[in-house]
């Protein structure tokens, strides 16, 4: 979601702009010609719902007594074990639309004249950071060096080149591939010997708790499972797939029959997994029915954003107050995971409980929650109305 593809172009075009409109227009102005505007919201749409997880605001709607607030608070967390919240397929949608970026970042650079050779060492750098920052984060929290695959910088280290080295390969060999892993990483689950690790869909009694335990040297370690990166290189790999599809000649009509008809048929084989009690959708370890279920939702999203912007043209100028946030995605969620949400909070706390004490504390909180998400968002603007893009 950080590869922020065509940067350089959007550099050079706002420049050519500001010899004609005014500072506001240089750089707010509408996309690019021929760019994939729902790319970059849907990218930027993933990054700004986790800065919301930051401010702590779906917590709050938790302590409502109402059962809308209620529920939406439950959907917005993950789901405890067994079943899918609306909030359990964010990670998904972050390590898809990576992939879906895939294919505009190389064709630009190609572009651009690199070799295969420089694209090959960019993309292994890529790589390589996508590692350093995710076992950082885990290195600033514990205080001690970390070396888990939990997070989604410390997965996508992986999936992101996997799903690089065979993006030119068939549209068969990939969904094969990727079809292969889910089989294989199933199957280990279900057959793996050692005892008290032989049950494969109990938590903390399965083939992924004793791999977290193995690597990190304790007897009970995290629920969620490093091993996630295996069957999660499906979702950045279908990414690959429908970057293609939207980048090729296809009508748009026949791109989003493709994109349906492959999000539904993802849906029914997860539900239908799950429903017949085959294999349950269960998030943590990234069970197979997991990662079809998901994957359907999140190509119908991208398939509704593509229609509803791309092609419809009813949500061009909204989208921009998303992509704002996409095209610092790496940077804004560095900052925010290392604290920073809560150094905003600590600023804007006194003032929101000054003004609004009379309101009661649960409102208070939702203020200070929704005035760190704004001062977050502010700090993308800034950073894109002054043309600074930070990426790896």
């Amino acid at each position: 979601m950080w590869l922020n593809y065509r940067i350089n172009e959007i550099y050079r075009f706002n420049q050519i702009k500001s010899k004609n409109m005014n500072a506001n227009s240089q750089t707010i102005g509408s996309p690019l010609p021929g760019r994939v505007t729902s790319v970059d919201f849907f990218r930027g749409l993933t990054m700004f719902l986790l800065a919301g997880e930051a401010t702590h605001l779906y917590g709050q709607f938790l302590k409502f007594d109402n059962g809308f607030m209620q529920f939406l608070g439950t959907q917005l967390e993950h789901h405890e074990w067994h079943g899918l919240h609306f909030w359990d397929l964010i990670q998904p949608f972050f390590m898809f639309i990576v992939g879906v970026a895939i294919p505009f970042a190389v064709a630009n650079r190609i572009r651009k004249g690199d070799s295969n050779k420089k694209i090959m060492h960019h993309a292994l750098t890529r790589s390589f950071l996508l590692l350093f920052f995710g076992w950082a984060l885990y290195f600033i929290e514990a205080e001690h060096l970390v070396f888990q695959f939990q997070n989604v910088l410390a997965q996508l280290s992986v999936t992101y080149l996997i799903a690089f080295l065979i993006r030119n390969k068939s549209f068969k060999f990939q969904l094969i591939f990727t079809l292969g892993i889910l089989l294989l990483i199933d199957i280990a689950y279900r057959f793996f010997p050692v005892e008290g690790f032989n049950h494969p869909w109990v938590n903390f009694e399965n083939l992924g708790a004793w791999f977290n335990n193995k690597i990190e040297g304790v007897d009970k370690a995290s629920t969620w499972a490093t091993l996630n990166f295996v069957s999660t290189t499906a979702h950045t790999v279908w990414g690959v797939l429908c970057g293609k599809l939207l980048m090729s000649d296809k009508s748009a009509t026949k791109k989003i029959q493709i994109l349906l008809i492959a999000g539904v048929s993802a849906l029914i084989i997860g539900y239908s997994l799950d429903l017949l009690n085959i294999t349950p959708i269960i998030k943590k370890i990234a069970t197979s029915s997991f990662v079809f279920a998901s994957g359907g939702w999140t190509i119908l999203a991208l398939c509704f954003s593509y229609w509803l912007i791309d092609v419809k043209k009813l949500f061009a100028k909204g989208s921009r107050f998303f992509i704002i946030v996409g095209m610092n995605s790496i940077f804004i969620y560095l900052f925010f995971h290392i604290g920073s949400a809560g150094l905003i909070n600590k600023i804007m706390a006194p003032f929101v409980g000054l003004f609004f004490s009379w309101a009661g504390d649960l409102t208070v909180g939702v203020i200070t929650s929704l005035a760190v998400w704004a001062g977050l968002w502010y700090i993308c603007y800034w950073l894109y109305k002054n043309k600074i893009f930070i990426k790896i």
